[in-house]
């Protein structure tokens, strides 16, 4: 007999009644995924159709957006995306670590200060200081040619140490006692830090990675305040929102659904592959 079936009947239809409200939000959560992947395989063009399913399938919405550079050069745009992604993803991974094994496992002055002051500044949206920060990077000459790119990987990665509190609370979760014997043994912090705390951190890294790499590929606002006309340094996500310009939408929408398919790519292979390094840190965490 299975285990469901010991179950008493009230706790019988509260198990069956969770599943079904699961997969109906499940479903909910799925059908405008599901619309945009249909969108972007639509062969008629324009962005209104009177049914949820496509009357016609075609790959030209794909094709159009690796060979059409008329207008967007979508490529150019995930070169861009790709560079400053990865870039700020290191950068900051390695701020938040820092700043989180710092504020963990150190005691110094100003210590508590520094902590409510971070959380004070983490607590502001990004959006309000964006004009602050394209009038510096204008003032220091970043906001034309190639050092685009670094201006925005300076804006994605500059203040990610503010949001420490996530790997601190993961690190604050790990004795003490681990640290105090490596010391006895010889290992300076750096040593304790790379080889004792980091290999048991995997799923917070893997977290602030995820985050960290994600963050280029969603916004929208930051990249076009600092690329303004510069068409040649577009993110994906400033690209594909000038594609339902009120000039542009009857002929790119259902290559802006293409696009918002494509860009999913990168994020999802990068989830697929650390996702084993969530179940190693939680197995391993329920063993200790």
């Amino acid at each position: 007999m299975s285990g469901f079936q010991r179950y008493p009947l009230k706790k019988k239809i509260m198990v069956i009644g969770a599943h079904v409200f699961l997969a109906i939000l499940s479903f909910i959560w799925l059908m405008p995924i599901f619309w945009v992947v249909l969108t972007s395989f639509r062969g008629t063009k324009g962005s209104y159709s009177s049914t949820f399913f496509p009357s016609s399938y075609t790959l030209d919405n794909y094709v159009k957006l690796f060979t059409d550079y008329s207008v967007f050069h979508f490529p150019k745009m995930m070169f861009n995306t790709f560079l400053v992604a990865a870039a700020s993803c290191l950068i900051s991974t390695f701020f938040v670590i820092s700043v989180a094994y710092t504020l963990s496992r150190l005691r110094f002055k100003m210590r508590k200060p520094l902590m409510n002051g971070a959380m004070i500044i983490h607590l502001f949206p990004g959006f309000m200081s964006m004009i602050a920060v394209y009038y510096i990077i204008k003032m220091i000459g970043w906001n034309e040619g190639p050092m685009l790119r670094v201006a925005m990987i300076a804006v994605y990665a500059g203040g990610a140490g503010c949001s420490y509190h996530i790997a601190k609370g993961f690190f604050d979760t790990i004795p003490m006692a681990l640290d105090e014997a490596a010391l006895l043994d010889g290992a300076n912090k750096w040593q304790v830090l790379i080889k004792i705390i980091m290999p048991l951190s995997k799923p917070v890294v893997v977290f602030t990675m995820l985050t960290s790499f994600a963050g280029p590929f969603k916004d929208f606002m930051l990249a076009k305040v600092l690329c303004g006309p510069n068409r040649d340094y577009y993110t994906v996500a400033v690209g594909l929102y000038q594609m339902l310009d009120i000039e542009y939408i009857d002929q790119w929408f259902c290559s802006f659904a293409a696009g918002a398919v494509v860009i999913s790519i990168p994020v999802a292979i990068l989830f697929l592959c650390t996702q084993k390094y969530y179940v190693e840190g939680v197995s391993g965490a329920v063993k200790g």
